[in-house]
């Protein structure tokens, strides 16, 4: 609408795409072929009911300079049918423009050392202080209390996406077999926490919950928990994996958007990385993973080696800011292009 404005036409536009299945004021996947819209028509009038139809997500990818998305794995899989919702093909023939800069935290805000939300504050070099959280969390969600026990978390939407059906499958055979506990914070939809519910009626000691939106709980799961997991079918980047990584929770993720960039899978043969994957989206391969967790907690020395790889990484905004930067000035430069080849002077200042 204002590519021939004097001014307007010389702004360089990026569009940043968190969740690609969120693409409007409809659910996309129940659009009529006569309904879809093409991203080339005018904007439909406020009063008119095409607007509610009208994709924003398609025209932001069709107008934008540069698009970015939350996670470089994200970037890949969203040209791919089974993560593109509908918008893969149009997504592989932008791929030029498309770009994944992984999220970042907090790193002041979500501070073991200063936190005032946990129980007891420690850093990298006094872990042993984080057993007063753990504590604090079994005393919270009145499980048993013994600081031996090895501790499962999950904060997020209770949303079917975010794998908690994988959950509610694996708690029994696990809850059963072995001496572990599972902490959940969380609202959502009614059928996944209903079923929560229910197991933490069946394993009184062993499964606590928290079924509702709540911004102080979770700092108390990160420091007490010993594993964060984050067992979502796609992620466009996650975040409880970087902050509970931030208070010495070792994650456990699906290998998939930015779960597989953010965490590097723990290699026993090599003495690498800090973090659990599996691969496969399913029951049995988040429960081979649950009770690899678990038998690396038994060795103290390795899982107190763990904790410290987690608690190092940087996930601060810095090193993402400078990414931004540079995805900044691409987009600047190839709308210059594109002024140059319509036969337009640019008059604007590069940026610094």
């Amino acid at each position: 609408m204002y590519k021939d404005d004097s001014v307007l036409d010389r702004v360089a536009t990026v569009f940043t795409i968190h969740n690609l299945s969120y693409q409007g004021m409809f659910d996309h996947n129940n659009v009529s072929e006569l309904d879809l819209d093409d991203g080339r028509s005018d904007v439909a009038n406020f009063f008119d009911k095409r607007l509610l139809k009208q994709n924003f997500m398609r025209r932001g990818i069709m107008h934008a300079d540069v698009i970015s998305t939350v996670s470089p794995t994200y970037a890949r899989e969203i040209m791919r049918p089974e993560y593109g919702e509908k918008l893969d093909k149009l997504l592989t023939e932008v791929r030029s423009k498309l770009s994944g800069i992984l999220n970042g935290i907090d790193v002041d805000e979500f501070n073991p050392a200063t936190d005032k939300l946990i129980e007891k504050n420690f850093d990298i070099y006094s872990i042993e202080k984080r057993v007063h959280n753990k504590l604090a969390l079994q005393k919270e969600f009145d499980l048993d209390i013994d600081e031996n026990i090895p501790i499962f978390g999950y904060v997020g939407r209770m949303e079917g996406y975010k794998g908690l059906d994988l959950v509610s499958q694996v708690l029994p055979p696990l809850m059963r077999d072995f001496n572990c506990q599972f902490v959940a914070i969380g609202g959502g939809s009614g059928h996944i926490t209903g079923q929560l519910r229910e197991l933490q009626k069946q394993y009184p000691g062993k499964i606590g919950g928290h079924y509702m939106l709540d911004f102080t709980l979770p700092r108390l799961l990160f420091a007490g928990v010993d594993v964060i997991m984050v067992p979502s079918r796609f992620e466009p980047c996650g975040l409880p994996q970087m902050e509970g990584a931030r208070y010495g929770a070792i994650p456990l993720v699906h290998n998939t958007g930015g779960l597989s960039d953010s965490v590097d899978e723990y290699k026993p043969e090599i003495d690498e990385g800090f973090g659990f994957k599996f691969r496969n989206y399913d029951a049995y391969a988040l429960f081979g993973q649950m009770v690899r967790a678990l038998e690396a907690y038994r060795n103290k020395n390795t899982w107190k080696t763990l904790q410290r790889r987690a608690m190092m990484q940087d996930n601060s905004w810095n090193a993402r800011a400078v990414d931004y930067n540079k995805l900044y000035e691409k987009a600047d430069q190839l709308h210059r292009k594109a002024l140059s080849e319509e036969g337009k002077v640019s008059t604007i200042k590069p940026l610094m």
